[in-house]
């Protein structure tokens, strides 16, 4: 690939940090590339062994805060970090190993500690996994139509409702759960953050559909589940809050993803062009091809600056909704429209799963749906550009 980056204006600790992620990964993960199962996981073993040189290479736990024995990484590391790993298939955010150990988010951090011996340590010791229920059948992109209901009772809530599309559910100990207390408010101030452990009477997971990316998200039931009010995460009616920071990590985490994919993707088909021979001509001669990776190779270049950027401010305590916003609507978008073009320019050796840009092209599909459609936030977008000019 061209040097042409904006990593120089990074600080040179994270300029080191991330040449060794990219060690591991062109050493490690990329040759297991041809290991991966339809589902795109490795076999248990592998992924042990992975995570054994993980650790030995001091990449563990590293959103972990260093008192609980993480590297306790703010997010413009983790989203080098995450861009790094990108570059492979085998560390795919929508297929989970724990190649890099436990993840555990901001809503678990904010925990008191009460809760904290509960449900965070176990889950940084690897003694316990959760998940995050907040999609529903009726509420996916549009939380303010939420129809899970926790009720008041004399010691704690009683929920009843049904999650869709829960990631990692089935092997989960415990769900963040959010849930309506407060159905005369709107979503912002009506929706509350619980704990729910997943052995509790009245939880049932439903089905697990199998999607184009290799995963089986989860429906989950909640039928008369007694929850104590000591699970509460935080304040009622506060959930919506505790919910936006955690999808605000996960759209960065995606764009620094699509980097990572669409600059590998990039490689394997300057190469391929270069080599591929058509009608007397290499691909690469042709003009057509040429603007094809030049525009690509733009498209990612701006979309890491927008990653880096709203990493710097969420670090910096700086509301950057809306450069996670515009991540998606851009960066998502473009990244995918790269992957396919070099898929395209693959021809039918790109449709096979002997090149991995056909993997890449599943998973950045998926970014456009998930952590909020783009159709959404280009939305909001607009209505925040309409507010503040009107």
């Amino acid at each position: 690939m061209l040097k042409l980056t904006p990593y120089d204006s990074l600080p040179e600790e994270i300029l080191m940090f991330r040449e060794s992620i990219r060690r591991f990964v062109d050493k490690e993960l990329i040759p297991l590339e041809h290991s991966l199962g339809t589902d795109g996981l490795l076999e248990e073993s592998q992924a042990e062994a992975v995570r054994a040189r993980a650790r030995e290479a001091g990449l563990w736990l590293l959103d972990v805060p260093e008192e609980l024995g993480g590297l306790g990484l703010p997010l413009l590391p983790l989203a080098v970090f995450w861009e790094e790993v990108g570059r492979s298939t085998v560390a795919s955010w929508v297929r989970h190993h724990g190649l890099f150990g436990p993840t555990v988010g901001p809503i678990l951090l904010g925990l008191k500690e009460s809760q904290r011996e509960q449900y965070l340590y176990p889950v940084v010791e690897g003694k316990k996994k959760f998940c995050f229920a907040q999609t529903e059948p009726d509420a996916g992109s549009d939380p303010s139509g939420m129809r899970t209901r926790a009720m008041k009772t004399d010691t704690g809530y009683r929920i009843n409702g049904v999650k869709r599309f829960i990631t990692r559910a089935g092997e989960a100990d415990f769900a963040l759960v959010m849930a309506v207390t407060d159905p005369n408010t709107k979503a912002r101030n009506g929706v509350s953050c619980f704990i729910v452990d997943m052995n509790s009477p009245g939880v049932k997971l439903a089905s697990a559909e199998r999607t184009v990316m290799g995963d089986r998200p989860w429906e989950i039931a909640f039928e008369d589940v007694e929850v104590p009010a000591e699970n509460l995460v935080g304040e009622e009616g506060k959930g919506f809050a505790l919910a936006q920071g955690y999808i605000n990590h996960g759209r960065v985490r995606q764009g620094a993803h699509v980097c990572g994919a669409v600059e590998r993707c990039l490689a394997l088909t300057a190469s391929y062009a270069n080599q591929r021979k058509t009608f007397g001509a290499t691909l690469a001669e042709r003009q057509g091809v040429q603007w094809m990776l030049a525009d690509a190779f733009t498209d990612l270049y701006a979309t890491r600056l927008m990653v880096y950027d709203a990493a710097h401010k969420v670090d910096a305590g700086v509301d950057a909704k809306l450069e996670t916003f515009m991540i998606k609507t851009f960066g998502v978008e473009a990244g995918f429209k790269a992957v396919d073009a070099c898929l395209q320019l693959h021809g039918g050796t790109g449709l096979t799963e002997d090149a991995p840009v056909e993997r890449f092209w599943r998973d950045l599909r998926s970014y456009r749906i998930t952590e909020g459609p783009t159709e959404v936030l280009r939305t909001t977008l607009a209505r925040q550009l309409l507010k503040n000019q009107g």
